[in-house]
């Protein structure tokens, strides 16, 4: 079937949102994403609050989820796209407040540039709401220097 790798791959899934309910929406999406075909969702981090970076509007709540995978790397991000509607994304602007973004940061060890998908994620190591959630559930994945890099940012581990 296309879209559908024989093995899984673990990928690794940034969530973010900073409209409505934030967290509520965040553990709706977690269930969403281990509910796509051929996903199982292998981790998820705590929930971390954090200030908007080249953004406007609330405080954001972040997440970083591991999946196992069959999903080819583009039908996975479709299918991302898919719940992010679900969710009442819009995108007026670059950079809007959004009701939930989901990105895929590491997909295996795959290296891939294409116009609708760039892995490793290209700003993932500039941004501690994505470093520190990563590191949480899968520390050899972030080095002890980007997670230097990004100390200057406040985020904020949430209960």
């Amino acid at each position: 079937r296309f879209g559908l790798k024989k093995q899984p791959v673990s990928a690794f899934i940034a969530l973010g949102a900073n409209l409505g309910d934030a967290p509520a929406t965040l553990r709706w999406a977690l269930g969403a994403i281990a509910a796509l075909t051929g996903t199982r969702l292998v981790r998820s981090s705590s929930l971390y609050r954090s200030a908007p970076i080249d953004s406007s509007g609330p405080d954001y709540i972040n997440a970083v989820a591991e999946v196992a995978t069959t999903l080819h790397a583009p039908a996975l991000l479709a299918a991302l796209q898919q719940i992010e509607l679900a969710a009442g994304r819009e995108r007026p602007y670059r950079n809007a407040p959004r009701t939930l973004d989901l990105d895929i940061l590491l997909y295996g060890d795959a290296s891939i540039h294409s116009p609708h998908l760039q892995v490793p994620h290209p700003r993932m190591g500039e941004r501690a709401f994505v470093l520190v959630p990563l590191a949480e559930i899968a520390p050899v994945r972030v080095s002890a220097a980007q997670l230097a890099a990004v100390q200057g940012q406040a985020i904020t581990r949430l209960g």
